[in-house]
């Protein structure tokens, strides 16, 4: 991660903490969690030369899955609303934690190298898709 671009790590985090994903049939056999749905997450760096960044994202059956074949993601959220998340794209990776609740959640990320940090909040969208 020696040259590591920050214009490129911005949608890398942006990823990490939130991931849209795919529709499982999880969700339609009852396995959903009570966090699933459509989320708005704001990423804030805090440290480093990294954007700040505003995705959508959605969370079923209490995974998170990356519909984007250029990430490799791999998180989770909780009974308890605990989410960690990682994705890597190349050489890039950052993770990400934190908790939801029904409506809302907020936590913070890190690169892996640890050239930029911040915090994160989200917002649960009306609706399930």
């Amino acid at each position: 991660m020696k040259n590591l671009s920050p214009l490129l790590l911005a949608p890398i985090v942006a990823v990490v903490l939130l991931l849209a994903c795919t529709a499982t049939n999880a969700a339609h056999r009852g396995d959903g969690s009570a966090y699933d749905g459509t989320w708005s997450v704001a990423i804030y760096t805090l440290r480093g030369d990294c954007s700040s960044v505003r995705v959508a994202a959605q969370i079923v059956g209490g995974r998170v899955y990356s519909t984007d074949q250029s990430y490799q993601a791999n998180g989770a959220v909780g009974a308890n609303g605990v989410i960690r998340v990682s994705v890597a794209s190349g050489r890039l990776s950052a993770s990400g934690s934190g908790r939801l609740s029904s409506n809302s959640g907020s936590g913070s990320w890190r690169s892996s190298g640890g050239e930029c940090s911040g915090s994160w909040s989200a917002s649960r969208r009306a609706g399930y898709y």
